[in-house]
């Protein structure tokens, strides 16, 4: 049971560092890239090595030409071309920046936006997208070798941690397996 409540506070610790603070003023907090609030088409899903190919993002169904919003407070970091893609990146007072492609930018870099402020428009054509348009959305803390990518759903709390047991011993009683009758 100890090994299951250090764990319990450790990821606790985790998410509250990748996230921010939960608990912090409206001010603060992260908000959709797009609204109304979108559907999810594919989920964040990182690669086993930083080296290799994966989704470090999730993307959102839009409608192309509909407005980007900024989804926290911050400074646009880039606003460009990135492989033949318009993105748009922030850069927030929490150290994370979120990237939002393919957007072609109505901010420039140095610019300050605040959360839901409009810095672009979503363009059509993300390749491996289920939908006409789609918006990548994705943050990450830190750049070049030190470059953390985080699941941007958990920024805005829709995330669910389910902690499981380590080993079975350290499972409650209700989910340990009943013992065979002798």
């Amino acid at each position: 049971m100890r090994t299951l409540r250090i764990l319990a506070v450790l990821c606790a610790t985790l998410l509250l560092a990748s996230v921010g603070a939960a608990g912090s003023a409206p001010a603060s907090r992260y908000d959709w890239p797009l609204a109304p609030r979108p559907r999810v088409l594919r989920g964040f899903d990182p690669p086993a090595h930083r080296w290799l190919a994966g989704h470090r993002g999730v993307d959102l169904a839009g409608v192309a030409g509909a407005a980007v919003l900024a989804a926290r407070a911050g400074t646009v970091h880039f606003a460009g071309s990135v492989g033949g893609k318009p993105t748009v990146s922030i850069l927030h007072g929490d150290g994370l920046l979120t990237t939002y492609e393919p957007v072609v930018a109505q901010v420039r870099r140095g610019d300050h936006v605040g959360r839901g402020q409009v810095v672009g428009t979503l363009r059509d054509g993300h390749e491996g997208c289920a939908a006409a348009a789609c918006l990548h959305w994705g943050a990450r803390r830190g750049s070049g070798t030190s470059a953390v990518y985080l699941d941007p759903l958990g920024l805005l709390g829709v995330l669910r941690v389910r902690l499981k047991p380590l080993k079975p011993e350290d499972a409650p009683d209700r989910a340990r397996p009943a013992a065979a009758p002798r």
